[in-house]
């Protein structure tokens, strides 16, 4: 699936540790895209999570996993990127 590019790391961090499910609220904050452009993507992702077999507890949400996932996004990247930036001092 081709996604815009989502918001920054810590962005990014932030959602997939503190969420466990996703709903278009924290879609449209990651990608900073409108509702009718998160509801796309959650249904990209949602396509995944039901492939996969997994259920949610909110009826509109996506499992967060299976979203980052589908969404191309590789969390263990972005920390190694994200300390490597620390380390040279770009970001704090």
């Amino acid at each position: 699936m081709s996604t815009k590019p989502y918001k920054d790391f810590d962005t990014a961090l932030r959602i997939y540790y503190g969420y466990t499910e996703l709903t278009n609220a924290q879609i449209c904050e990651l990608f900073e895209v409108s509702r009718s452009t998160a509801k796309r993507y959650k249904n990209e992702a949602l396509a995944m999570q039901y492939e996969r077999g997994h259920k949610t507890m909110q009826p509109n949400a996506v499992n967060t996993k299976d979203a980052f996932d589908a969404w191309g996004i590789d969390v263990a990247d972005i920390e190694k990127r994200r300390e490597k930036l620390k380390k040279l001092g770009i970001v704090v």
